[in-house]
């Protein structure tokens, strides 16, 4: 079994903040979550307690409280975006095949074009 692992004793100038962020509805849930654990084990919660409470793992539990300990606040932020980068729409030069093909209906007479945009004989 691990040892149990709790967080460096906070001082009313860390515990305001703290109190701040969990009291907060808008912002980050990461960060927010992470300030529930810390408290949680200010408070004296154990462990297997605190992680019950926050839904999660005994080993992110120990995690955050490892980084808090070592880190202070800045742990608490989270370090991505939590946005996934953004995708191109097309395969070739940023335009989707469908673009393409409208694109090449848009310089052709009516009619013109057959199935799958190619020229159809006008004769």
């Amino acid at each position: 079994m691990r040892e149990g692992i709790r967080v460096r004793e906070i001082t009313n100038e860390e515990g305001e903040p703290l109190l701040q962020i969990e009291r907060r509805s808008s912002g980050s849930v990461v960060r927010w979550r992470r300030a529930q654990i810390v408290l949680l084990s200010a408070q004296g919660m154990e462990v297997a307690q605190i992680a019950k409470v926050a839904f999660t793992s005994q080993d992110r539990v120990r995690a955050v409280l490892r980084n808090f300990n070592d880190d202070g606040f800045d742990s608490l932020a989270p370090t991505h975006s939590g946005v996934a980068p953004r995708r191109s729409l097309c395969r070739s030069a940023g335009r989707s095949r469908r673009f393409n093909r409208l694109a090449t209906m848009g310089r052709h007479p009516m009619g013109t074009l057959g199935p799958g945009g190619k020229e159809r004989d006008q004769g």
